[in-house]
């Protein structure tokens, strides 16, 4: 700002201040009131539900989850099999945490090795099927 040298330039000066006041004041309160309605309980619930609902990679988690829960229960079920040792019951708890972390933290990887299998195992077994009824 510029050095003031007589009192018009002051008065003029403090009304442009004020005025910067009073239209910062005005945001403040905008601001304040739009803060105060984004924390209601219902606005946070619909945003919340908007978010979840509008999320991208939401099947994929979901999949991906579901996956590594049901590998890792079986996993867990073919160590322990019809066994009553304890330590195999250890052993299959600690297999069913680490698959199913394993799998649902890394689910892309898993899809490609599926995917993998499908495109290279499955086609030559139907090969040599049609080629034994051949």
């Amino acid at each position: 700002m510029e050095n003031i040298t007589s009192a018009t330039e002051l008065k003029i000066a403090i009304q442009i201040l004020e005025t910067e006041q009073d239209i910062k004041a005005q945001l403040i309160k905008e601001q304040f009131i739009l803060a105060h309605d984004s924390i209601k309980p219902i606005n946070l619930l619909k945003s919340t539900v908007n978010d979840f609902v509008t999320s991208p990679y939401l099947i994929d988690n979901i999949l991906g989850g579901a996956v590594g829960l049901a590998t890792g229960y079986l996993s867990k079920k073919i160590v322990i099999g019809a066994s009553g040792n304890l330590f195999r019951k250890l052993l299959g708890v600690v297999m069913q945490f680490g698959v199913t972390n394993a799998v649902s933290q890394h689910p892309e990887g898993i899809r490609s090795i599926g995917q993998y299998i499908f495109k290279h195992i499955i086609p030559k077994k139907k090969l040599i099927l049609n080629n034994r009824d051949n």
